[in-house]
Protein backbone atom coordinates (compact mmCIF):
# COMPACT_ATOMS: atom_id res chain seq x y z
CA UNK A 1 0.00 0.00 0.00
CA UNK A 2 3.01 2.34 0.35
CA UNK A 3 2.62 3.70 -3.18
CA UNK A 4 -0.62 5.48 -2.24
CA UNK A 5 1.26 8.03 -0.10
CA UNK A 6 2.96 9.68 -3.07
CA UNK A 7 0.33 8.78 -5.67
CA UNK A 8 -2.64 10.22 -3.76
CA UNK A 9 -0.74 13.38 -2.87
CA UNK A 10 0.35 13.87 -6.49
CA UNK A 11 -3.19 13.43 -7.85
CA UNK A 12 -4.77 15.76 -5.30
CA UNK A 13 -2.04 18.37 -5.90
CA UNK A 14 -3.14 18.43 -9.53
CA UNK A 15 -6.37 20.02 -8.29
CA UNK A 16 -4.32 22.95 -7.04
CA UNK A 17 -5.53 22.32 -3.51
CA UNK A 18 -5.94 25.59 -1.62
CA UNK A 19 -3.71 27.46 -4.12
CA UNK A 20 -5.36 30.26 -6.10
CA UNK A 21 -4.41 33.13 -8.40
CA UNK A 22 -3.62 35.12 -5.26
CA UNK A 23 -0.59 32.88 -4.68
CA UNK A 24 0.92 33.72 -8.07
CA UNK A 25 4.01 35.92 -8.25
CA UNK A 26 3.24 39.35 -9.85
CA UNK A 27 4.41 39.69 -13.43
CA UNK A 28 7.08 42.33 -14.09
CA UNK A 29 6.39 44.35 -17.26
CA UNK A 30 9.06 46.97 -17.87
CA UNK A 31 9.35 49.10 -14.75
CA UNK A 32 5.97 48.08 -13.35
CA UNK A 33 4.35 44.94 -12.00
CA UNK A 34 1.10 43.55 -13.33
CA UNK A 35 -1.43 41.58 -11.34
CA UNK A 36 -1.34 37.95 -12.60
CA UNK A 37 -4.44 36.51 -14.23
CA UNK A 38 -5.89 32.99 -14.18
CA UNK A 39 -3.29 31.88 -16.75
CA UNK A 40 -0.65 31.95 -14.01
CA UNK A 41 -2.07 28.71 -12.58
CA UNK A 42 -1.31 26.86 -15.84
CA UNK A 43 2.21 28.06 -16.55
CA UNK A 44 5.26 27.83 -14.32
CA UNK A 45 4.62 30.80 -12.05
CA UNK A 46 7.12 30.65 -9.15
CA UNK A 47 4.64 31.69 -6.47
CA UNK A 48 1.99 29.22 -7.59
CA UNK A 49 4.55 26.40 -7.89
CA UNK A 50 5.74 27.04 -4.35
CA UNK A 51 2.14 26.91 -3.12
CA UNK A 52 1.67 23.58 -4.90
CA UNK A 53 4.81 22.29 -3.22
CA UNK A 54 3.47 23.21 0.21
CA UNK A 55 0.11 21.62 -0.62
CA UNK A 56 1.77 18.40 -1.76
CA UNK A 57 3.72 18.16 1.49
CA UNK A 58 0.50 18.67 3.42
CA UNK A 59 -1.33 16.05 1.37
CA UNK A 60 1.41 13.47 1.93
CA UNK A 61 0.91 13.90 5.67
CA UNK A 62 -2.89 13.90 5.29
CA UNK A 63 -2.77 10.65 3.31
CA UNK A 64 -0.50 8.93 5.82
CA UNK A 65 -2.50 10.13 8.86
CA UNK A 66 -5.85 9.08 7.36
CA UNK A 67 -4.44 5.65 6.48
CA UNK A 68 -2.81 5.30 9.91
CA UNK A 69 -5.94 6.28 11.83
CA UNK A 70 -8.21 4.06 9.73
CA UNK A 71 -5.95 1.02 10.01
CA UNK A 72 -5.36 1.28 13.76
CA UNK A 73 -9.09 1.80 14.44
CA UNK A 74 -10.06 -1.13 12.22
CA UNK A 75 -7.53 -3.39 13.91
CA UNK A 76 -8.42 -2.35 17.44
CA UNK A 77 -12.22 -2.15 17.10
CA UNK A 78 -13.11 -4.70 14.39
CA UNK A 79 -10.12 -7.05 14.79
CA UNK A 80 -9.70 -7.44 11.02
CA UNK A 81 -6.40 -7.64 9.03
CA UNK A 82 -7.39 -4.97 6.50
CA UNK A 83 -5.65 -1.77 5.44
CA UNK A 84 -7.46 1.52 4.85
CA UNK A 85 -6.28 4.58 2.91
CA UNK A 86 -7.65 7.28 0.58
CA UNK A 87 -8.95 5.36 -2.42
CA UNK A 88 -7.94 5.44 -6.05
CA UNK A 89 -10.81 6.52 -8.28
CA UNK A 90 -12.41 8.82 -5.74
CA UNK A 91 -9.23 10.90 -5.58
CA UNK A 92 -9.11 11.18 -9.39
CA UNK A 93 -12.79 12.17 -9.49
CA UNK A 94 -12.14 14.80 -6.83
CA UNK A 95 -9.08 16.24 -8.57
CA UNK A 96 -10.11 16.17 -12.23
CA UNK A 97 -13.92 16.31 -12.20
CA UNK A 98 -14.89 18.25 -9.09
CA UNK A 99 -12.09 20.77 -8.55
CA UNK A 100 -10.47 20.38 -11.98
CA UNK A 101 -6.82 20.70 -12.92
CA UNK A 102 -5.39 23.60 -10.89
CA UNK A 103 -8.88 24.69 -9.89
CA UNK A 104 -10.33 24.84 -13.41
CA UNK A 105 -13.45 22.85 -12.44
CA UNK A 106 -16.83 24.04 -11.24
CA UNK A 107 -16.34 23.28 -7.53
CA UNK A 108 -13.77 25.07 -5.33
CA UNK A 109 -11.37 22.97 -3.27
CA UNK A 110 -12.99 23.86 0.06
CA UNK A 111 -16.48 23.06 -1.19
CA UNK A 112 -15.26 19.75 -2.62
CA UNK A 113 -13.74 18.81 0.75
CA UNK A 114 -17.04 19.72 2.44
CA UNK A 115 -18.77 17.39 -0.03
CA UNK A 116 -16.39 14.57 0.91
CA UNK A 117 -17.11 15.15 4.60
CA UNK A 118 -20.89 15.21 4.03
CA UNK A 119 -20.60 11.99 2.04
CA UNK A 120 -18.64 10.44 4.92
CA UNK A 121 -21.26 11.53 7.46
CA UNK A 122 -24.09 10.14 5.33
CA UNK A 123 -22.09 6.95 4.86
CA UNK A 124 -21.59 6.71 8.63
CA UNK A 125 -25.33 7.12 9.22
CA UNK A 126 -26.17 4.46 6.62
CA UNK A 127 -23.68 2.11 8.25
CA UNK A 128 -25.05 2.83 11.72
CA UNK A 129 -28.63 1.90 10.77
CA UNK A 130 -27.58 -1.10 8.68
CA UNK A 131 -28.60 0.22 5.25
CA UNK A 132 -25.14 0.21 3.70
CA UNK A 133 -25.06 -3.39 2.47
CA UNK A 134 -28.70 -3.20 1.36
CA UNK A 135 -27.99 -0.17 -0.83
CA UNK A 136 -25.08 -1.99 -2.45
CA UNK A 137 -27.36 -4.92 -3.34
CA UNK A 138 -30.03 -2.60 -4.85
CA UNK A 139 -27.70 -1.44 -7.62
CA UNK A 140 -27.80 -3.78 -10.66
CA UNK A 141 -24.90 -6.22 -10.56
CA UNK A 142 -23.66 -5.49 -14.07
CA UNK A 143 -23.66 -1.74 -13.40
CA UNK A 144 -21.59 -2.38 -10.27
CA UNK A 145 -19.08 -4.44 -12.24
CA UNK A 146 -18.86 -1.98 -15.13
CA UNK A 147 -18.33 0.91 -12.70
CA UNK A 148 -15.17 -0.78 -11.43
CA UNK A 149 -13.99 -1.37 -15.01
CA UNK A 150 -14.76 2.23 -16.01
CA UNK A 151 -12.83 3.62 -13.04
CA UNK A 152 -9.92 1.41 -14.05
CA UNK A 153 -9.95 2.84 -17.58
CA UNK A 154 -10.22 6.34 -16.11
CA UNK A 155 -7.14 5.78 -13.93
CA UNK A 156 -5.18 4.28 -16.83
CA UNK A 157 -6.05 7.24 -19.07
CA UNK A 158 -4.91 9.58 -16.30
CA UNK A 159 -1.62 7.72 -15.94
CA UNK A 160 -0.95 8.00 -19.66
CA UNK A 161 -1.28 11.78 -19.71
CA UNK A 162 1.46 14.29 -19.02
CA UNK A 163 0.24 16.07 -15.89
CA UNK A 164 -0.01 12.95 -13.74
CA UNK A 165 1.65 10.25 -15.77
CA UNK A 166 4.16 9.29 -18.42
CA UNK A 167 2.83 11.63 -21.13
CA UNK A 168 2.21 8.99 -23.78
CA UNK A 169 -1.19 10.50 -24.64
CA UNK A 170 -1.53 14.18 -25.54
CA UNK A 171 -4.01 16.67 -26.96
CA UNK A 172 -4.76 16.98 -30.66
CA UNK A 173 -6.85 19.72 -32.37
CA UNK A 174 -8.19 17.23 -34.94
CA UNK A 175 -8.60 13.93 -33.08
CA UNK A 176 -8.85 15.26 -29.48
CA UNK A 177 -6.16 12.83 -28.28
CA UNK A 178 -3.11 11.43 -30.00
CA UNK A 179 0.25 9.78 -29.41
CA UNK A 180 2.57 12.20 -27.63
CA UNK A 181 5.59 11.58 -25.36
CA UNK A 182 6.92 14.83 -26.81
CA UNK A 183 10.22 16.44 -25.93
CA UNK A 184 8.31 19.70 -25.41
CA UNK A 185 4.60 20.40 -24.84
CA UNK A 186 2.38 23.44 -24.54
CA UNK A 187 1.83 23.91 -20.76
CA UNK A 188 -1.67 25.33 -21.35
CA UNK A 189 -3.13 22.84 -23.83
CA UNK A 190 -0.79 19.87 -23.51
CA UNK A 191 -0.33 19.82 -27.29
CA UNK A 192 2.95 18.53 -28.67
CA UNK A 193 5.52 21.16 -29.66
CA UNK A 194 8.65 18.99 -29.93
CA UNK A 195 9.19 15.56 -31.49
CA UNK A 196 6.79 12.69 -30.79
CA UNK A 197 8.13 9.78 -28.68
CA UNK A 198 11.25 11.77 -27.80
CA UNK A 199 10.50 12.51 -24.17
CA UNK A 200 13.27 11.14 -21.91
CA UNK A 201 10.94 10.98 -18.92
CA UNK A 202 8.47 8.85 -20.90
CA UNK A 203 11.10 6.24 -21.69
CA UNK A 204 12.22 6.18 -18.07
CA UNK A 205 8.59 5.75 -17.01
CA UNK A 206 8.21 2.94 -19.56
CA UNK A 207 11.12 1.10 -17.93
CA UNK A 208 9.42 1.53 -14.55
CA UNK A 209 6.19 0.18 -16.05
CA UNK A 210 7.97 -2.95 -17.29
CA UNK A 211 9.66 -3.49 -13.92
CA UNK A 212 6.35 -3.31 -12.04
CA UNK A 213 4.48 -5.37 -14.66
CA UNK A 214 7.16 -8.08 -14.55
CA UNK A 215 6.98 -8.22 -10.76
CA UNK A 216 3.18 -8.49 -10.89
CA UNK A 217 3.36 -11.23 -13.51
CA UNK A 218 5.78 -13.21 -11.34
CA UNK A 219 3.72 -12.56 -8.17
CA UNK A 220 6.64 -10.85 -6.41
CA UNK A 221 5.76 -9.25 -3.07
CA UNK A 222 5.63 -5.46 -3.12
CA UNK A 223 5.46 -5.42 -6.91
CA UNK A 224 3.75 -2.01 -7.15
CA UNK A 225 6.56 -0.20 -5.33
CA UNK A 226 9.65 -1.41 -7.24
CA UNK A 227 8.98 0.44 -10.48
CA UNK A 228 8.18 3.64 -8.60
CA UNK A 229 11.39 3.37 -6.55
CA UNK A 230 13.58 2.75 -9.62
CA UNK A 231 12.21 5.65 -11.65
CA UNK A 232 12.25 7.98 -8.65
CA UNK A 233 15.87 7.24 -7.71
CA UNK A 234 17.05 7.80 -11.30
CA UNK A 235 15.06 11.05 -11.42
CA UNK A 236 16.84 12.32 -8.31
CA UNK A 237 20.14 12.54 -10.19
CA UNK A 238 20.73 16.19 -11.10
CA UNK A 239 22.13 17.31 -14.43
CA UNK A 240 20.25 14.69 -16.47
CA UNK A 241 17.37 15.01 -18.95
CA UNK A 242 15.06 13.14 -16.55
CA UNK A 243 15.84 14.91 -13.28
CA UNK A 244 13.03 16.10 -11.08
CA UNK A 245 15.37 18.84 -9.79
CA UNK A 246 16.17 21.02 -12.85
CA UNK A 247 18.51 24.00 -12.55
CA UNK A 248 15.71 26.46 -11.85
CA UNK A 249 14.55 28.33 -8.75
CA UNK A 250 11.82 25.74 -8.09
CA UNK A 251 14.21 22.86 -8.82
CA UNK A 252 16.87 24.22 -6.46
CA UNK A 253 14.31 24.79 -3.70
CA UNK A 254 12.98 21.25 -4.15
CA UNK A 255 16.48 19.80 -3.98
CA UNK A 256 17.31 21.73 -0.81
CA UNK A 257 14.20 20.31 0.86
CA UNK A 258 14.94 16.82 -0.47
CA UNK A 259 18.42 16.84 1.10
CA UNK A 260 16.85 16.94 4.58
CA UNK A 261 15.63 13.33 4.02
CA UNK A 262 14.06 13.17 7.48
CA UNK A 263 11.67 15.94 8.42
CA UNK A 264 8.36 15.94 10.26
CA UNK A 265 5.98 18.20 8.40
CA UNK A 266 2.97 19.82 10.02
CA UNK A 267 -0.11 20.37 7.82
CA UNK A 268 -0.44 24.11 7.19
CA UNK A 269 -2.67 24.75 4.19
CA UNK A 270 -5.07 21.85 3.51
CA UNK A 271 -6.52 21.01 6.94
CA UNK A 272 -9.83 22.62 7.83
CA UNK A 273 -10.39 24.07 4.34
CA UNK A 274 -14.10 23.22 4.45
CA UNK A 275 -16.72 25.42 2.81
CA UNK A 276 -20.24 24.06 3.19
CA UNK A 277 -21.96 27.06 1.63
CA UNK A 278 -21.24 25.95 -1.93
CA UNK A 279 -23.01 22.61 -1.45
CA UNK A 280 -26.34 24.28 -2.22
CA UNK A 281 -25.59 24.15 -5.94
CA UNK A 282 -26.71 21.21 -8.07
CA UNK A 283 -23.29 20.25 -9.40
CA UNK A 284 -21.93 19.96 -5.85
CA UNK A 285 -24.84 17.78 -4.77
CA UNK A 286 -24.30 15.57 -7.83
CA UNK A 287 -20.65 15.21 -6.84
CA UNK A 288 -21.63 14.16 -3.30
CA UNK A 289 -24.05 11.58 -4.72
CA UNK A 290 -21.34 10.23 -7.04
CA UNK A 291 -18.84 9.92 -4.19
CA UNK A 292 -21.46 8.13 -2.10
CA UNK A 293 -22.30 5.80 -4.98
CA UNK A 294 -18.65 4.90 -5.59
CA UNK A 295 -18.08 4.46 -1.86
CA UNK A 296 -21.08 2.14 -1.48
CA UNK A 297 -19.86 0.01 -4.37
CA UNK A 298 -16.10 0.05 -3.95
CA UNK A 299 -15.62 0.04 -0.19
CA UNK A 300 -18.50 -2.29 0.69
CA UNK A 301 -17.67 -4.69 -2.14
CA UNK A 302 -13.95 -4.72 -1.35
CA UNK A 303 -14.54 -5.35 2.34
CA UNK A 304 -16.83 -8.30 1.62
CA UNK A 305 -14.33 -9.65 -0.92
CA UNK A 306 -11.44 -9.42 1.56
CA UNK A 307 -13.50 -11.11 4.27
CA UNK A 308 -14.39 -13.93 1.90
CA UNK A 309 -10.76 -14.25 0.75
CA UNK A 310 -9.60 -14.55 4.36
CA UNK A 311 -12.33 -17.03 5.28
CA UNK A 312 -14.04 -14.70 7.76
CA UNK A 313 -17.54 -14.89 6.28
CA UNK A 314 -20.44 -16.85 7.73
CA UNK A 315 -23.14 -18.78 5.89
CA UNK A 316 -25.19 -15.63 5.27
CA UNK A 317 -22.29 -13.76 3.66
CA UNK A 318 -21.56 -11.53 6.67
CA UNK A 319 -18.43 -11.55 8.83
CA UNK A 320 -17.43 -10.86 12.42
CA UNK A 321 -16.76 -7.19 13.08
CA UNK A 322 -18.73 -6.14 9.99
CA UNK A 323 -20.74 -3.43 11.74
CA UNK A 324 -17.75 -1.82 13.46
CA UNK A 325 -15.64 -2.09 10.30
CA UNK A 326 -18.21 -0.12 8.30
CA UNK A 327 -18.36 2.58 10.99
CA UNK A 328 -14.55 2.87 11.09
CA UNK A 329 -14.37 3.14 7.33
CA UNK A 330 -16.94 5.95 7.17
CA UNK A 331 -15.42 7.76 10.15
CA UNK A 332 -11.99 7.66 8.48
CA UNK A 333 -13.47 9.47 5.48
CA UNK A 334 -14.68 12.28 7.73
CA UNK A 335 -11.18 12.60 9.23
CA UNK A 336 -9.57 12.50 5.79
CA UNK A 337 -11.76 15.35 4.54
CA UNK A 338 -10.89 17.43 7.58
CA UNK A 339 -7.19 16.98 6.75
CA UNK A 340 -7.67 17.91 3.08
CA UNK A 341 -7.78 14.46 1.47
CA UNK A 342 -10.52 12.29 -0.03
CA UNK A 343 -12.63 9.19 0.61
CA UNK A 344 -11.00 6.39 2.60
CA UNK A 345 -11.59 2.83 1.44
CA UNK A 346 -10.48 -0.73 2.13
CA UNK A 347 -7.51 -1.68 -0.03
CA UNK A 348 -7.40 -4.75 -2.24
CA UNK A 349 -3.69 -4.97 -1.32
CA UNK A 350 -4.92 -6.32 2.01
CA UNK A 351 -4.86 -9.72 0.29
CA UNK A 352 -1.05 -9.61 0.52
CA UNK A 353 -1.17 -9.53 4.32
CA UNK A 354 -3.95 -12.13 4.47
CA UNK A 355 -1.97 -14.39 2.12
CA UNK A 356 1.04 -14.16 4.48
CA UNK A 357 -1.07 -15.30 7.43
CA UNK A 358 -2.73 -12.13 8.74
CA UNK A 359 -5.96 -13.05 10.50
CA UNK A 360 -6.41 -10.49 13.29
CA UNK A 361 -6.32 -6.77 13.88
CA UNK A 362 -2.61 -6.97 14.75
CA UNK A 363 -1.93 -6.95 11.00
CA UNK A 364 -3.87 -3.70 10.52
CA UNK A 365 -2.17 -2.08 13.54
CA UNK A 366 1.23 -3.01 12.05
CA UNK A 367 0.23 -1.34 8.79
CA UNK A 368 -0.72 1.76 10.79
CA UNK A 369 2.72 1.76 12.44
CA UNK A 370 4.36 1.75 8.99
CA UNK A 371 2.25 4.72 7.87
CA UNK A 372 3.28 6.49 11.09
CA UNK A 373 6.96 5.96 10.22
CA UNK A 374 6.38 7.44 6.75
CA UNK A 375 5.40 10.77 8.33
CA UNK A 376 9.07 11.42 9.08
CA UNK A 377 10.22 11.03 5.43
CA UNK A 378 8.27 13.86 3.82
CA UNK A 379 11.23 15.25 1.81
CA UNK A 380 11.72 11.89 0.10
CA UNK A 381 8.04 11.20 -0.58
CA UNK A 382 7.45 14.71 -1.91
CA UNK A 383 10.13 14.23 -4.57
CA UNK A 384 8.40 11.42 -6.48
CA UNK A 385 7.88 12.63 -10.10
CA UNK A 386 4.70 12.12 -12.18
CA UNK A 387 6.45 9.75 -14.61
CA UNK A 388 7.13 7.44 -11.67
CA UNK A 389 3.48 7.54 -10.55
CA UNK A 390 1.88 7.16 -14.00
CA UNK A 391 2.83 3.49 -14.58
CA UNK A 392 1.25 2.48 -11.28
CA UNK A 393 -2.03 4.18 -12.28
CA UNK A 394 -2.04 2.25 -15.56
CA UNK A 395 -1.38 -1.04 -13.80
CA UNK A 396 -4.01 -0.39 -11.12
CA UNK A 397 -6.41 0.17 -14.02
CA UNK A 398 -5.30 -3.11 -15.59
CA UNK A 399 -5.99 -5.00 -12.35
CA UNK A 400 -9.49 -3.51 -12.19
CA UNK A 401 -10.30 -5.08 -15.56
CA UNK A 402 -10.59 -8.55 -14.07
CA UNK A 403 -14.28 -8.13 -13.20
CA UNK A 404 -15.19 -7.39 -16.83
CA UNK A 405 -15.46 -11.13 -17.50
CA UNK A 406 -18.28 -11.39 -14.94
CA UNK A 407 -20.54 -9.01 -16.88
CA UNK A 408 -23.41 -10.75 -18.72
CA UNK A 409 -22.30 -9.83 -22.24
CA UNK A 410 -24.73 -12.27 -23.87
CA UNK A 411 -27.74 -10.34 -22.53
CA UNK A 412 -27.90 -7.05 -24.44
CA UNK A 413 -30.19 -5.45 -21.86
CA UNK A 414 -27.38 -5.92 -19.35
CA UNK A 415 -24.36 -5.56 -21.65
CA UNK A 416 -25.27 -2.23 -23.29
CA UNK A 417 -25.71 -0.24 -20.03
CA UNK A 418 -22.50 -1.81 -18.73
CA UNK A 419 -20.60 -0.79 -21.86
CA UNK A 420 -21.99 2.76 -21.75
CA UNK A 421 -20.92 3.06 -18.12
CA UNK A 422 -17.34 1.94 -18.65
CA UNK A 423 -16.86 3.75 -22.00
CA UNK A 424 -18.09 7.19 -20.97
CA UNK A 425 -15.95 7.44 -17.84
CA UNK A 426 -12.62 7.85 -19.67
CA UNK A 427 -14.08 9.37 -22.85
CA UNK A 428 -15.88 12.18 -20.98
CA UNK A 429 -13.21 12.18 -18.25
CA UNK A 430 -15.95 11.95 -15.67
CA UNK A 431 -16.89 9.05 -13.42
CA UNK A 432 -20.25 10.71 -12.69
CA UNK A 433 -21.18 10.93 -16.38
CA UNK A 434 -20.52 7.23 -16.85
CA UNK A 435 -22.62 6.24 -13.83
CA UNK A 436 -25.56 8.47 -14.76
CA UNK A 437 -25.54 7.36 -18.41
CA UNK A 438 -25.27 3.68 -17.51
CA UNK A 439 -28.14 3.81 -15.02
CA UNK A 440 -30.25 5.84 -17.47
CA UNK A 441 -29.77 3.33 -20.29
CA UNK A 442 -30.44 0.45 -17.87
CA UNK A 443 -33.76 1.97 -16.79
CA UNK A 444 -34.75 2.72 -20.40
CA UNK A 445 -34.05 -0.84 -21.60
CA UNK A 446 -35.85 -2.44 -18.64
CA UNK A 447 -38.76 -0.01 -18.47
CA UNK A 448 -40.99 -2.12 -20.76
CA UNK A 449 -40.31 -5.30 -18.78
CA UNK A 450 -40.95 -3.58 -15.47
CA UNK A 451 -44.19 -2.03 -16.75
CA UNK A 452 -45.36 -5.36 -18.11
CA UNK A 453 -44.53 -7.12 -14.84
CA UNK A 454 -46.33 -4.44 -12.83
CA UNK A 455 -49.39 -4.74 -15.10
CA UNK A 456 -49.48 -8.52 -14.68
CA UNK A 457 -49.28 -8.24 -10.91
CA UNK A 458 -51.98 -5.56 -10.85
CA UNK A 459 -54.21 -7.68 -13.14
CA UNK A 460 -53.69 -10.71 -10.92
CA UNK A 461 -54.68 -8.76 -7.82
CA UNK A 462 -57.77 -7.35 -9.59
CA UNK A 463 -58.79 -10.81 -10.79
CA UNK A 464 -58.45 -12.26 -7.30
CA UNK A 465 -60.49 -9.41 -5.85
CA UNK A 466 -63.13 -9.81 -8.55
CA UNK A 467 -63.39 -13.54 -7.86
CA UNK A 468 -63.80 -12.91 -4.14
CA UNK A 469 -66.62 -10.46 -4.77
CA UNK A 470 -68.33 -12.84 -7.21
CA UNK A 471 -68.05 -15.74 -4.77
CA UNK A 472 -69.49 -13.62 -1.98
CA UNK A 473 -72.39 -12.48 -4.18
CA UNK A 474 -73.19 -16.03 -5.28
CA UNK A 475 -73.14 -17.23 -1.71
CA UNK A 476 -75.56 -14.56 -0.57
CA UNK A 477 -77.89 -15.05 -3.55
CA UNK A 478 -78.02 -18.80 -3.18
CA UNK A 479 -78.90 -18.53 0.52
CA UNK A 480 -81.60 -15.87 0.10
CA UNK A 481 -79.55 -13.44 2.03
CA UNK A 482 -78.94 -15.87 4.92
CA UNK A 483 -75.53 -17.33 5.77
CA UNK A 484 -74.20 -20.08 3.53
CA UNK A 485 -74.19 -22.67 6.38
CA UNK A 486 -77.86 -22.00 7.16
CA UNK A 487 -78.75 -22.20 3.47
CA UNK A 488 -77.08 -25.57 3.29
CA UNK A 489 -79.15 -26.85 6.24
CA UNK A 490 -82.36 -25.70 4.48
Amino acid sequence: MAYIISVNAAILTDSGGPCTVGDCTPVVVGNSTATPGPECTVGSNPGYEQCLGRAKSDLIVATAVAAMAGAVALGALADLPLGLAPGMGANAYFAYNMVGFHGSGSIPYGTALAGVMVEGIVFFALSAVGLRSRLARMIPRNIRLSTAVGIGLFLAFTGLQAHQGVGLVGASPSTLVTLAACSETDPATGACIGGTMRSPTFWLGAVGFLITATCLARDIKGAMIYGIVFVTVVSWIRGTAVTVFPDTAAGNAGFDYFKKVVDFHMIKTTAGQLSFGGLRHGNALLAVFTLLYVDVLATTGTMYSMAEYGGFTDGAGGFDGEYRAFLVDAGSTVLSAALGSTTVTTYIESTAGIREGGRTGVTAITVAACFLASLFFGPVLTSVPPWAVGPSLVLVGAMMMRVASDIEWADMKEAIPAFVTMALMPLTFSIANGIIAGLGVYVALHCYDWTRLAWRRASRVLDERRNQIAASSTSEAGGGGIPAAAAHEV
